[in-house]
Formats: C-alpha cells, structure tokens, sequence
C-alpha cells in the first residue's frame, strides 16, 4: 500500500526549490491537458458534428439506452422516483436500474445540461470528459506517486486514456469509458497508510466508492481486483514486510471505516442489484464468446492508425466495442523489454514494485481470455481459471474481455517508468529507445469512432403531441417495439423525459432483466407475438398474413403491456442503418387499421382516447 511513498523515494530528488518547478510543472499541466481533450474531441467528432442526427454506427443501441437514463435523470430530480427501478419502460414489469448501467451520477449531475440541450448532447459531453478525464488523471497520478519527468507521466497518462480498448468502448459506453475511476481511487487508497487521517481517509474512499459504483459497477470491481492482487504480491516481497506491519493498524482501521460508509450508502442499490425486483443472477451475455483471443494481445483495432493502413485483426473481437487489447507487437515488446531493463536497474524495493505490476498484468491477461482458451479465432479444448471463477459472485455478471482494459493500463504505468529513468545510455542508445516508442505508438494512434445518420425526432414527440393520445398513466410506443438493434422507441421516451411533465410507459426496451438461460439475465424482456411480427417487418421486411389469431394475440399483448397508442415515424433506425417502415406500416394496418397522421407520424389508437396526458 505504501508503494507512493517506496517509489517517490526512489525517483525524487531531496529537494527541488519550488522556484525552478512550479511554473514549467503548471504548463505541463495544461499541455497534458490541452492534449486529452483535443484528442477527445478527436475520436468523438462525428458525434459532435450533429449530436441531434448522429449515432454511432457500431452500438445505435448502447447509446439510445444511456439517453434513457439521462433523460431519467431530470424525470427523478423534477418528479421523484426510485433512481435503480423503473415501471416507465419493460411495462408492466419494470427495469431494475441498478443491475443495469444506469450511470445515476451521471444522470443526476448532468440533469440541467440534459434539460437544456437534451440527452444527446449529455451523452457525447460524458463520453469526451471520460476519455479526456481519464488521461488527465492518470497523468497527475503517476507524477504524484510514480514518476518525476513531467513528460512521463504524460506518455503514460494519455495511453492509458486513449488505449485501443477504452477508444473501443467509446462506442457507447459511458460506463467504461469512466478510465479515470482506477487513478482516482487508487490515489485515496494509497492515502489510507497516513498516520492519524485513517477516518477522514476511510471516510473519502468510502463516498469514493459508492459515487463510483453507481457510475461503473463492473469498472469499479476490477478496479478493486487489481488492487487486491498488486498490494498482496508488493506486501509478500522481504524487503516491505516492516513497512507494511507498520502501516497495517492505519491501513486496516481506514478500511473499516470504508466499509462502513461504502456499506451504509449502497445498502439499497446493492440490495437492488442481487435481491431487487427484476433481478437475476448473471450477466445475459455469453461469457465464452466475450473473450479475448491469444493473439489479440498482438494485433492492431480497427479504429486505430495501424487499422486505417489496413492491419486490423478486429474478427478476433466479439464486436467493435469490445477490441479490449489490440496492443500491437512493437508495444508488447516494448513493454516486456522496458520492464526488463528496468528490473535489472532497479533495486530491492523498486523490484517489488515491478514485480506486483508484472503479476497484475499476468493475472489480467488470463482472467481476459476467460473460461477456455481461444486462438486465432477458434475455441481450444483448453480449460482456464475462469471456468473456475465463473460461478461466483460477481465474476458471474462480468464480461472476461474487459479484464484487458487493465493489462492497458499497466502498460502505460511501465511506459512511463521507462520514459522516467536515467538518461545516462550513450546516444544511440537513446535514440534507439526513441525509436522503439515511436514504432509502438504510432501504429495505435486513435481515429474517429464511425457514425451514421439516424431518424430524427418527430414534432410528435418533440412538440408533445402524442399527450392527446395517451391518458395520464397510459403506455405507448413507437414501432417497432424498443430493442438492441431497435432503438427508436427508447430515444424517443428518453427525449420525453429529459422535457419534464407527464409521461407515458413503454413495453419492451433494451436493458438486461431476468429470464435467459438457466435463470440468468437476457437482453430485454422476453418477446410475445406481437413483438416478432413488428421485429420481423422492420429489421427483414417480412410481412405476415395477418388473420384473427394474431390481431386476437395483439389485443391480448397491447391489454398486458397497457398500451393506448402507438405510432411509426417517417424513418426507423437500426443497429447498422435504417428499417423497413414500408413493411412496418403494412403489418400495423393489417393487425389494426387505418392510422391517421400527426405531427409527422402515423398513429394508432389502440384504446379510445380518455382526455390528455
């Protein structure tokens, strides 16, 4: 845990007058600042270009769900209500938010930017503060506790920010994209050892925490893993031990109080998360198809400069969102070597420390490959330790690729300890470590994450039409019904909420809730009959025959779901384009007659109106 304090020791020289530091210290600052969020905007700009007509080309789902949860945000702060559950989407049943990504903090920080400009521009300001965040604060942390060259701390600030896997996930994940949770949270770790602040310590790391959990719940535990392991295998190392017995009693003491604090305000989201109402046990994604492969570790991601020349190996992903590693070879190798050259320089304690990075990196590394091995895109016969870990609590509702996302970040800590030593080598030497940095680097520098056009919102949404069709209380839904790869119904009540007043609930959405395999978790809710007839028209054109068997199963689906309404915009949006409303339209008409026009839409009124919403 005092690993500050045996690192700084060893990088730091006696005393440095404040004269000659404080000023070139502040313009690095606002260079590494300066540089994160231009690189932010950077990878985000097709979103920024039109935030109200683009959505990411690669997960249109992802982000209609975190718009919903913004929008919920100003719903709870203007209307009351629980911040983990919901009955307004996967009507009748409700959505249990906090087993899902729900982001609360967010929702409720970003409440009056959600209000004023709407959920999308709350969705792609988030997104650009993570990455962007994220650099910045692992920079100020390795110059805190790791490095001495300001210029170190850099090059690992902003890889760790802009890895392959973290601009991978900015394919709509305000979730992971949170990188700066880890420096941030292990900087009020390392605070836990200072005699006589164990309580306000514990106390700060305990708040720490439960923000963070709300924000990032998966981030946050392989945070807390690699923490666990980096400490257990700093602490085993002789030379520590007599620190580390008299650090313990602070330490231990701090940490009671985090679990008090920690404890006591995520009692109900926890309660939520395991116990709540539309609960499950794991997560709803298959955990032997979201791995990584052997050689990704080797390989370049599609959205980085070595993918644009041609040299992406993005098949061996499970999807573009979750190209976790993607390091490249010149990196891997620059990495290994660089922790070689500086074991054999550094001296005991140093070692330690090098050490325990090493084993978080190799532990990481296999927990990512998940419960059997993968290579070259096929799966082995080869068992792994996360078949073994699969079945407990919280490695079951994890996804084994993301475990890489930390193998990243050690990365970048060694980079920059590389950056940070001595430069005493004759100049070649230099130059040739130079060099190595920039084949390495070069290669993963990121691009734009890829957008396409997406419907627009009707004035029968955006001017409130739709409230003379549905009664207060009533549900509806714009068709086809809200999934992953049909989000426009989720956009649209998410930009009902973020405008305040009386809403409707909706059947069907995209989150994670009970009833898949084994009594694990599944995307949405089970699907009824009538579900398949609209799902089928819009993503394959398909239209039915529609007779009285299944405008009598309609009925029997709109009375459970509580629907009064639904409507179909002049566009239906899709995970990788636009729909078939031509289809859509046809099967509606078929199963329940004539609609009318307004504000842009056609309209089905499914229950006789019964006053304004």
């Amino acid at each position: 845990m005092s690993v500050a304090a045996r690192v700084a020791s060893d990088d730091q020289p006696a005393a440095t007058p404040a004269r000659t530091r404080v000023r070139p210290a502040w313009r690095w600052h606002a260079l590494v600042i300066a540089v994160a969020l231009g690189l932010a905007f950077w990878v985000t700009q097709g979103l920024w270009a039109q935030p109200y007509d683009h959505t990411l080309a690669h997960n249109s789902g992802d982000q209609a769900f975190f718009e919903w949860v913004l929008g919920y945000g100003v719903h709870l702060l203007g209307h009351g209500g629980d911040p983990f559950f919901t009955t307004l989407m996967n009507s009748p049943l409700g959505v249990n938010l906090a087993a899902n990504t729900s982001i609360t903090a967010y929702a409720l920080l970003f409440a009056p930017v959600t209000k004023l400009a709407g959920p999308q521009i709350s969705f792609v300001t988030i997104l650009t503060l993570n990455l962007a965040g994220s650099a910045v604060a692992w920079y100020f942390f390795l110059l805190r506790h790791l490095v001495r060259r300001p210029l170190a701390a850099a090059v690992g600030g902003l890889f760790c920010g802009f890895a392959p896997g973290f601009v991978a996930h900015a394919n709509g994940h305000l979730n992971f994209t949170a990188g700066w949770i880890g420096p941030v949270v292990l900087w009020q770790v390392l605070r836990l050892r200072q005699p006589g602040h164990w309580l306000r310590n514990g106390a700060v790391l305990g708040v720490l925490l439960a923000v963070c959990f709300t924000i990032a719940a998966e981030a946050l535990f392989f945070t807390a893993l690699a923490t666990a392991v980096f400490v257990v295998s700093w602490s085993l190392a002789r030379v520590n031990r007599a620190e580390v017995k008299a650090a313990a009693p602070t330490v231990l003491r701090a940490l009671a109080v985090t679990a008090v604090v920690a404890g006591g305000l995520l009692a109900y989201p926890i309660y939520m998360h395991f116990a709540g109402p539309q609960s499950f046990a794991r997560t709803g994604f298959n955990q032997r198809h979201y791995v990584e492969d052997v050689i990704s570790y080797l390989s370049y991601s599609d959205r980085s400069l070595a993918g644009w020349a041609g040299l992406s190996s993005s098949w061996l992903a499970p999807n573009p969102t979750e190209e976790t590693s993607f390091l490249g070879l010149p990196m891997v190798v620059l990495a290994v070597c660089s922790l070689v050259v500086l074991w054999r320089r550094a001296d005991a304690g140093r070692q330690a420390t090098l050490r325990a990075l090493a084993v978080v990196a190799a532990v990481f590394v296999v927990l990512s490959w998940g419960p059997r091995l993968h290579l070259m895109g096929a799966e082995t016969p080869i068992m792994l330790p996360y078949a073994a870990l699969a079945h407990l609590p919280l490695f079951n509702a994890a996804l084994p690729v993301r475990f890489a996302l930390v193998v990243s970040c050690v990365v970048g800590i060694v980079l920059a300890l590389a950056v940070d030593r001595p430069g005493a080598e004759p100049a070649p030497v230099r130059i040739s470590y130079v060099a190595a940095f920039v084949v390495a680097l070069v290669p993963l520098f990121p691009l734009p994450v890829l957008t396409m056009s997406r419907a627009p919102e009707p004035a029968f949404i955006a001017d409130g039409r739709w409230r003379a069709y549905v009664p207060a209380g009533g549900g509806m839904s714009a068709l086809p019904f809200a999934t992953n790869v049909t989000p426009d119904a989720q956009r649209w009540q998410a930009y009902t909420l973020a405008r305040g007043g009386s809403q409707f609930r909706m059947p069907d959405g995209y989150f994670l809730g009970p009833g898949g395999r084994d009594g694990g978790g599944r995307l949405g809710a089970p699907w009824r009959r009538t579900d398949w007839l609209f799902f089928r028209a819009a993503v394959y054109g398909y239209v039915t025959a529609i007779d009285d068997a299944d405008r009598a199963a309609a009925r029997s689906d709109f009375a459970y779901w509580g629907i009064d309404a639904v409507f179909l915009p002049d566009q239906i949006t899709g995970q990788n384009g636009i729909l078939f409303r031509a289809a859509v339209e046809t099967t509606a008409t078929d199963l329940l007659g004539p609609p009318q026009r307004d504000g842009g839409v056609l309209v089905w009124q499914v229950q006789p109106p019964v006053g304004g919403g």
